[in-house]
């Protein structure tokens, strides 16, 4: 509850000025525009989806009751409440998107026909919360424009290497001889084709049943080195054909990368399939299309050949792990930045960069405040940098050395549109039409205290997910192009109540339409107003 209550908290500071949605579906009565209605501003091109954008979001773990549900034996209300205060900080961020791990240890934060529920809600693996979970967590994401991304760990059974301690339920009870003990835990083998038939099955009941914008897999492929090689043995016997081992291993994880993309995308071809992988592909010393760094090699310590991924179009995004500050001697982020970029560069897969908010204050390199804030700096120079993603929501929450604030001043004071998804097509809603904008003061609905500002609103189009509102000072031409460094809001809802108008300043507001893939319509007629005095 203490973290619970530091959230709500950290999102009252972190924010500087609120923008209030209302209206529900839409904020008019006149009907949605249907497809193939015609612009308002024909003339006015729609922005082109680059210019601007930029995916800013945050993990929220739940293994070991990380981030959320900080106690698995609070109620059900009480972790709905701490779940929203996590979502309410990325809002007050002007973050837009949340990656909620749902399948920590081969178990579900939902109903699963595969799998157990997750001992990190109750307590106890298989126990029923009471509640529909995902369905919760992604219905509160959405209503606040953030897109959710769904978290899978693909391989590991527990943290501990017990079986009798897992739920009758569990796949691994079922099928022990799928389970590898190796370090301190329990491991399915990815050698076994039936091991990534479960994996696929998980992951694509949550596609079809749940309206998940994207499926994410972090760094756990095979373990990390511990003590001894991982006891693959028998399965290297049978499935081995003459291999090296080391080659069959990454073929294992490739394949389950390749058929898993393909699946995702015939099902349903908006939701992204994405994978944020150790910072490190390879150092130079062992290959000349390394890194310049001389650290733990995903591709040949965990057997994850991430740069083959890109290269051959498997994945919508990655998010490389990049947990080392600028300077460091081992792998400097400075170095780390830019080599990620080149791999991206023409294959159209987009890059975000994994911030290690956790280790804010951990020696001399993190003690700075300023430190997530010159990587984002640094990210400006490399056009294929579309944005970050920040381990982990606790971290944020509590504004570690006042560094949250310091990257929300430095670099997102204005919220910010997700960059359109270069591979998966689609176009963008009809445009929205009968913008209208109009001094607000009255009460607001929550607490009652005093709103005064300007009310947008405008007409509702079929198809469109989200609202993009646009605002310049001064009373501007009705059919203008929108600057997307104008941006003040994107809302699901049908209108806005804009608090930061200066009192007795005009405004035009601008609206455009977003579809699910951040697709943009061109912009309905603007709409001037001018803020209330006093």
């Amino acid at each position: 509850m203490a973290a619970a209550l530091a959230a709500g908290a950290s999102a009252s500071a972190l924010t500087a000025c609120g923008i209030t949605a209302f209206g529900g579906a839409t904020g008019r009565e006149d009907g949605a525009v249907p497809p193939g209605a015609k612009a308002e501003c024909p003339a006015v091109p729609a922005p082109d989806g680059a210019a601007g954008r930029q995916l800013r979001g945050m993990w929220i773990a739940s293994v070991g009751n990380i981030d959320w549900p900080r106690d698995p034996r609070a109620s059900a209300a009480d972790q709905r409440g701490q779940f929203t205060r996590l979502l309410d900080t990325a809002a007050a961020m002007n973050m837009n998107a949340v990656f909620v791990q749902i399948r920590p240890n081969s178990d579900a934060f939902y109903d699963s026909p595969y799998e157990p529920w997750s001992q990190w809600l109750t307590g106890t693996q298989g126990k029923d919360p009471g509640y529909d979970v995902l369905a919760f967590m992604i219905k509160e994401a959405h209503a606040r424009d953030l897109e959710f991304h769904a978290w899978f760990n693909p391989y590991r059974v527990s943290r501990h290497d017990d079986l009798k301690k897992l739920s009758p339920k569990s796949p691994a009870r079922k099928h022990p001889d799928w389970v590898r003990k190796y370090g301190k835990g329990l491991w399915y083998d990815p050698g076994l084709p039936q091991v990534r038939e479960l994996a696929t099955n998980a992951v694509m009941d949550v596609v079809t049943k749940y309206d998940i914008d994207a499926v994410h897999f972090d760094d756990y492929f095979y373990p990390y080195p511990e003590d001894g090689d991982f006891p693959d043995d028998a399965a290297f016997k049978a499935y081995g054909a003459g291999m090296k081992r080391a080659d069959w291993r990454r073929r294992n994880v490739d394949t389950l990368v390749e058929s898993l993309s393909g699946r995702i995308h015939t099902a349903k071809p908006w939701v992204r399939f994405g994978i944020s992988p150790f910072g490190v592909w390879r150092n130079k010393s062992s290959d000349p299309d390394g890194s310049p760094t001389a650290a733990l090699q995903s591709y040949d310590d965990i057997y994850a050949d991430t740069r083959k991924w890109i290269k051959r179009g498997w994945l919508d995004y990655v998010t490389p792990q990049l947990y080392w500050p600028i300077g460091d001697a081992r792998a400097d982020y400075a170095e780390l930045a830019p080599w990620w970029a080149r791999q991206v560069k023409g294959t159209g897969v987009q890059l975000t960069i994994g911030q290690a908010a956790y280790r804010v204050g951990e020696d001399a390199a993190w003690r700075k405040s300023d430190e997530l804030s010159r990587h984002l700096t640094l990210n400006a120079k490399y056009p294929q940098i579309n944005g970050d993603v920040f381990f982990s929501a606790s971290d944020i929450a509590v504004n570690r050395r006042g560094s949250a604030a310091r990257v929300r001043a430095d670099h997102y004071t204005r919220p910010a549109v997700p960059p359109v998804p270069a591979r998966r097509g689609g176009q963008a809603p009809p445009p929205v039409q009968g913008t209208a904008a109009a001094p607000a003061t009255g009460k607001d609905g929550k607490d009652g205290k005093g709103v005064k500002g300007v009310k947008v609103t405008w007409r509702a189009s079929q198809g469109a997910t989200s609202y993009a509102v646009y605002r310049v000072e001064g009373a501007k031409p009705g059919c203008a192009p929108v600057d997307p460094r104008r941006l003040i809001a994107a809302v699901r809802g049908g209108g806005i109540i804009d608090p930061t108008a200066k009192p007795g300043r005009s405004y035009t507001y601008s609206v455009t339409a977003l579809d699910r893939l951040h697709h943009e319509s061109r912009p309905g007629r603007g709409a001037t107003a001018t803020a209330p005095e006093g």
